[in-house]
C-alpha cells in the first residue's frame, strides 16, 4: 500500500500561518489598514518581532506597506488580496475556537 504524502504547497501554508503571533497579525488586519502601534496594541506583540512579521509577510505579499506623505509621514499596513483571501480560513477558526476551545482563567 503506497502512502500519500502532504502536498508541499499545503505544508507550506501551514507552515507561515504557525509562525508565532502570524496568523493574529494577519487576522488583525482583517479590520482593515491600520499603524504598527495599532497592531502592537492590539495583539500585544513585542516592537521587534511585529517588525520582523510584518517583513516576512510583506516578502510573501501578504501585506502591504503603504506610505502617506503627510507631516509626519504615516505609515499604514493592509493586507494584499492574497492577504485577504485568508479572512475565511481565520473565520472559521475564530468559529470552531469559540464552540470547541476553553477559555483561560487565572
Amino acid at each position: 500500500m503506497e502512502m500519500e504524502t502532504i502536498c508541499p504547497k499545503f505544508e507550506k501554508a501551514l507552515e507561515l500561518l504557525s509562525k508565532r503571533w502570524t496568523a493574529l497579525i494577519i487576522y488583525q488586519l482583517l479590520k482593515g489598514p491600520q499603524r504598527f502601534n495599532e497592531i502592537q496594541q492590539a495583539i500585544g506583540i513585542s516592537g521587534k518581532v511585529l517588525s520582523e512579521r510584518l517583513k516576512q509577510l510583506e516578502q510573501q505579499q501578504i501585506v502591504q506597506r503603504n506610505i502617506i506623505p503627510e507631516t509626519p509621514v504615516i505609515i499604514k499596513y493592509a493586507l494584499t488580496e492574497k492577504g485577504k483571501a485568508m479572512e475565511p480560513i481565520l473565520l472559521s477558526i475564530e468559529h470552531w475556537s469559540q464552540q470547541w476551545v476553553e477559555a483561560e482563567t487565572n
